[in-house]
């Protein structure tokens, strides 16, 4: 998401000599050099004299039925993690670095395997009891045996833990674990066992549980509301890494059904701040009075993180999409261009790799040292990995997509499907049939036109938007033929890519690997990255592992935005922005740093006429 990562990621981002850790008592970082300086006070991204108080309002659209996100069941808030702190908290502003925040200090040994924890004595979860190492070890455990797929290979490097005393904690690392293992371990929620004495912790929960963060619980509709008011005397308020944020006395969140509904609240002051996902709505519907006054703020904020890949995922389970061709020819019956003039105002750039938007997004044709890693797989690769760059059609936008239509027959063809009677069919006679799985209505816009399209090819494709909660339940299960998805990537991938593309997770229900994808040049790719010991050797492994996926065709790519589009009603502060490091989020805009105004508030109402 944003800009100013400072000059330390770019000195990063070109390292070659040995890969090592930036480490001291406060920190760890991936980077040379950080933004705090030794002994800060505050993160630079913050303002130590924010005021307290006041409170904002946000919508979701969508529902919730349960307050453990860690488990496949149920439907946790995102916001639930408002909750809980880890032992370090991830910079805002820069990449591969986070600062003590439970813990009171970190040391990571020189050859990275043992890392170590001193815990504030201090630290207290909301309901009083005090935070320990043996909440630490618990959460550990607990996550890796008991919490969704995903954990198990996300933790995976973890050899033993080891709780030395009730503030001290140590992990020891198996040798050849990701480099980002670390910051993995320092950066996740701690959660209360004692809350979940006696439960089966992968059972949803309806009762809040206790945290040891800024916020608690203090009323919920399941499904319809939730609000968070700040811990009174909140322990880690003066904390260096937490000073001058979280600001609000209370943060509360609305639930809809129908994104529009949402938006009429919002145009109605009963919602105080939106995150626009809709070109069309930000170009046209914010033509309000209240816009026009001054009382609701527009911004466009500039957008640079990795974006990952955004698209229709297949998944290569069902029979349909068991062929290579098939996808690539699906592929290339979407008309991006068309849709990005017609839907979108030219407000998208087309997502090209899995890891757009950053310097892991593979380009050109492979360097010799992506060759050298492919090699042993060559065989069973297409040529065009080797020889063409990756590319994407490109229509001329005015919604005769015949010409790529042609090459899409032409691979269906030679898969074994062909046209009759309208029909396209397999050597059986069956018709080429699917169904697309989304989570919102919002969505038949888009695939409208390309169940249309899919039409004209023989195709008989349809739309089905559900709830969240059955969208979630199905993902888990795999039981969808192609669905909409968003893979998140960072500037450092790490283990995660096991789970996201991993033979070994293509066959675990729940896992993050929806597509089923699983190849064994993909997995030696993954293993490249996690074992390797320079960034350089990581970056290579990352453009081969690209490679790889997308020359697999297993998504239609979709598409990515370099800014985002935020409205609020403007009653609120933020810290000033200035060119010192760190000194801005890299998504652009905090909220964790803002505060409520009350002059500000004042003037937007009587700009209102009083409401």
């Amino acid at each position: 998401m944003i800009s100013a990562v400072g000059r330390a990621l770019l000195v990063s981002l070109v390292l070659l000599a040995p890969f090592k850790w930036a480490r001291a008592a406060d920190y760890i970082s991936l980077l040379d050099h950080v933004a705090a300086a030794p002994g800060f006070t505050h993160l630079p991204y913050a303002d130590p004299d924010a005021p307290k108080g006041g409170s904002i309002t946000q919508s979701v659209v969508g529902d919730f039925d349960n307050f453990n996100p860690f488990i496949l069941r149920g439907t946790a808030p995102v916001s639930v993690f408002n909750l809980w702190q880890g032992l370090l908290k991830a910079s805002a502003s820069e990449a591969g670095t986070a600062y003590c925040d439970l813990a009171k200090s970190v040391d990571l040994s020189a050859d990275g395997l043992t890392l170590s924890f001193t815990l504030h004595k201090s630290a207290r979860f909301s309901d009083g009891v005090p935070v320990t190492a043996a909440d630490v070890a618990w959460t550990f455990h607990t996550l890796i045996n008991q919490g969704a797929p995903f954990y198990r290979s996300y933790y995976a490097g973890i050899a033993s833990i080891d709780v030395i005393d009730p503030t001290h904690i140590v992990f020891k690392l198996k040798p050849g674990s990701s480099r980002t293992l670390p910051l993995n371990i320092g950066e996740a929620y701690i959660l209360p066992a004692h809350f979940w004495a006696g439960k089966d912790f992968t059972v949803p929960v309806t009762t809040p549980p206790p945290g040891s963060g800024p916020y608690q619980i203090s009323a919920f509709a399941l499904g319809r509301s939730i609000t968070y008011t700040h811990v009174k005397h909140w322990w880690a308020a003066d904390l260096p890494a937490d000073r001058g944020l979280y600001n609000f006395t209370t943060e509360k969140f609305e639930y809809f059904r129908d994104a529009n509904v949402a938006f009429q609240a919002f145009k109605a002051g009963q919602v105080d701040f939106r995150l626009e996902n809709a070109a069309k709505s930000w170009a046209s519907d914010y033509g309000f009075p209240a816009v026009q006054k001054g009382a609701v703020v527009r911004r466009l904020v500039p957008y640079s993180l990795p974006v990952g890949m955004y698209g229709l995922y297949f998944n290569v389970r069902r029979p349909v999409f068991a062929n290579r061709d098939v996808r690539h020819a699906l592929v290339l019956a979407f008309d991006f261009q068309w849709m990005n003039r017609v839907l979108f105002y030219h407000s998208y750039v087309r997502s090209e790799s899995f890891f757009a938007n950053s310097d892991m997004a593979s380009t050109g044709l492979p360097t010799p040292g992506e060759l050298a890693l492919l090699a042993p797989f060559k065989s069973s690769l297409p040529a065009s990995l080797f020889n063409e760059p990756f590319s994407l059609p490109v229509t001329d936008g005015s919604g005769y997509n015949l010409p790529a239509l042609e090459q899409a027959m032409a691979l269906l063809n030679k898969a074994g499907w062909h046209v009759r009677h309208f029909k396209l069919v397999n050597a059986a006679g069956q018709q080429m049939r699917f169904e697309i799985l989304v989570d919102n209505p919002t969505f038949d816009r888009i695939l409208i036109p390309y169940v249309a399209d899919l039409k004209l090819l023989g195709i008989d494709a349809s739309v089905r938007s559900t709830d969240e909660a059955t969208y979630e339940r199905r993902l888990n299960d795999f039981d969808f033929d192609m669905t909409q998805f968003d893979y998140p990537q960072s500037e450092f991938p790490g283990t995660e890519q096991a789970g996201y593309w991993g033979c070994k997770a293509a066959h675990m229900a729940g896992s993050s690997n929806l597509t089923g994808i699983c190849a064994p040049a993909i997995d030696a790719m993954i293993a490249a990255l996690i074992a390797a010991p320079t960034h350089h050797q990581a970056k290579t492994a990352v453009h081969a592992l690209d490679r790889l996926l997308l020359h697999e065709w297993i998504v239609v790519p979709w598409w990515h935005s370099n800014s985002l589009r935020i409205a609020y009603w403007n009653r609120f502060g933020m810290p000033t922005v200035t060119d010192s490091p760190g000194a801005v989020p890299r998504v652009g805009f905090d909220l964790n740093n803002w505060w409520y105004d009350p002059a500000r508030a004042a003037r937007s109402k009587a700009l209102m006429g009083g409401r």
